[in-house]
């Protein structure tokens, strides 16, 4: 028997794969899956929603994970947070280099955490060199948007978006309460 004929179809003819999503009440889906945005309703596209970020209680429970670089080697440790000062959502996990090292921030939408290890996307000597920061004084604007450039974000984007608009020299990130 070929290929074709064990999945439906017969031979020389193409063979329709579908997709099956899993719902949130646990059943199963077998519309075709696409990538694209899909109308709604009213016929207009919407996008795909962004993914969710982790909230301030997950973040605050990386301190102490192991911060591994791109590759996954450990390169830091998380030892705390920002977050945006007005909305308290978190912001930068600040990663500690070494026993004695400088702390610098990774941005939270970059990071993935289980099993005690926070991942990022960044070789060592990019988290490395990064600029460093007092995790006890608050980050202002043009702080924020030093780090993000050297992380290569635009201010188009992120966190960059998020505090473009705000005036200058106003205090942007803070530890949380």
């Amino acid at each position: 028997m070929s290929e074709e004929e064990a999945e439906g179809g017969t031979a020389g003819e193409p063979v329709e794969a579908k997709i099956y999503e899993a719902r949130s009440d646990g059943a199963r889906s077998d519309e075709a899956r696409s990538d694209e945005a899909k109308p709604d309703a009213a016929g207009s596209a919407k996008a795909a929603a962004p993914a969710a970020q982790p909230g301030l209680e997950d973040v605050k429970a990386w301190t102490g994970y192991q911060l591994d670089e791109i590759s996954g080697q450990g390169v830091a440790k998380v030892e705390g947070l920002f977050v945006d000062k007005e909305s308290g959502e978190p912001a930068w996990v600040l990663a500690k280099l070494g026993r004695f090292g400088k702390i610098v921030p990774v941005s939270v939408r970059e990071c993935a955490a289980a099993a005690g290890r926070v991942w990022v996307p960044h070789e060592r000597e990019v988290i490395r060199n990064a600029p460093a920061v007092d995790p006890t004084m608050p980050l202002n604007r043009e702080q924020e948007m030093q780090v993000l450039e050297y992380y290569g974000i635009p201010e188009t984007v992120g966190r960059g978006a998020e505090i473009a608009e705000r005036p200058e020299g106003a205090t942007t990130a803070v530890a949380p309460a």
